[in-house]
């Protein structure tokens, strides 16, 4: 089992960092309060910082494989993490693309990958107004990075260039190898395989980490399994789905696990502590 300890302004913050830094939810921990800190006087003198111990004890199944991955240093990069790359990629598109919209964003993503030093050729066809853009070369692995992230990433970018040389949005498919067509492959059998095994065992899964699109895949694909209950927790990029049995109880996604003392009994709905029973002596 794994356990860090951190620190924070309050309990809940030293929390918070511990779950964060796991990538795990509140259910899957035990929380120990090594120092709840002190305030001080008006908040500045004296002050003491809260400090816990987190252990995970249901650490999530690693679903994937690592790829080797790349961070692209384009300036524009930063603006992925908002989300809006996912919420365009399933925006259906429908206007016409000029040649020279094309060309240009044909040339941009040229230029990005001599950036990132891959060789590649780069063709373009566009099926039912959207612009379907296949990579080619010897470094597919560096231009899909893990899990796919690097190919989203340069496929927004190129949604970004393009749809600035037109007036109505148009959807960019970006591909290679044919990654997304095997990736959903992937996704959906990885949710079969995960459904039974909660069926059979009754525990909970949490996925990895998933992008709107893929988390989509995982929920279309459990709808089929009606003893299941299927939903997502944490925000982007760090939300994941959760897959449960209907017939087991629902854990509560919020709130501190609390260990009581041997020395402390459960009446009603609260704990007081146990009469003590003196030890007997044999009387001469």
């Amino acid at each position: 089992m794994k356990t860090i300890e951190k620190t924070g302004v309050t309990i809940d913050a030293a929390v918070d960092a511990a779950l964060k830094e796991l990538g795990c939810g509140k259910d899957d921990v035990s929380i120990e309060v090594l120092n709840a800190g002190k305030r001080g006087l008006f908040g500045i003198f004296g002050s003491n910082e809260a400090k816990v111990r987190v252990t995970l004890i249901n650490e999530p199944e690693t679903d994937f494989d690592d790829d080797d991955d790349f961070d692209l240093t384009a300036d524009d990069i930063e603006t992925l993490e908002t989300g809006g790359a996912s919420e365009r990629y399933e925006t259906e598109g429908t206007a016409e693309i000029a040649p020279a919209a094309l060309k240009k964003v044909e040339t941009y993503l040229k230029d990005v990958l001599s950036m990132m030093g891959v060789p590649a050729a780069v063709s373009s066809e566009i099926k039912e107004g959207a612009l379907c853009m296949d990579i080619s070369g010897d470094m597919m692995g560096v231009v899909i990075g893990r899990h796919g992230d690097t190919l989203d990433s340069l496929q927004y970018l190129c949604s970004l260039v393009l749809n600035k040389e037109t007036d109505d949005y148009v959807r960019v498919n970006l591909d290679t190898e044919d990654y997304r067509e095997k990736r959903e492959e992937t996704l959906v059998n990885l949710a079969k395989k995960k459904a039974e095994n909660v069926l059979r065992t009754g525990r909970r899964h949490v996925f990895e980490p998933m992008n709107p699109n893929e988390r989509r895949i995982i929920h279309s694909t459990l709808q089929a399994y009606e003893n299941l209950n299927t939903y997502s927790i944490g925000e982007d990029p760090n939300r994941k789905i959760v897959i449960e049995s209907k017939s087991a109880p629902r854990r509560s996604r919020g709130g501190y696990r609390k260990n009581y003392s041997s020395s402390y009994r459960r009446e009603g709905s609260r704990y007081e502590r146990a009469p003590q029973v003196a030890d007997s002596k044999s009387e001469d």
